[in-house]
């Protein structure tokens, strides 16, 4: 999300939130093909290093990682 100090802390099925935090870290590098070629291993490393992500490696699973990259691909849409 922001660097704000006080914003509050997500967690694995905060997916839209995170979905936010991904697009504003990458914006336009990964489009819709892109976004769904990336490795789970990859997305796990970058959500587990967002700013106020508070969730861990042991609570995630290949569910929420699909979520996740959903809800990236329409969070891409729409700024498109």
């Amino acid at each position: 999300m922001n660097n704000d100090k006080f914003a509050l802390p997500f967690y694995w099925n905060d997916y839209e939130d995170i979905a936010m935090s991904l697009y504003e870290k990458f914006g336009d590098d990964f489009t819709e093909a892109k976004i769904y070629r990336i490795r789970f291993t990859e997305l796990l490393e970058w959500v587990l290093s967002l700013p106020n992500f508070k969730g861990t490696r042991e609570e995630s699973s290949e569910g929420h990682l699909e979520q996740i990259q959903s809800a990236w691909v329409y969070e891409w849409r729409d700024n498109q």
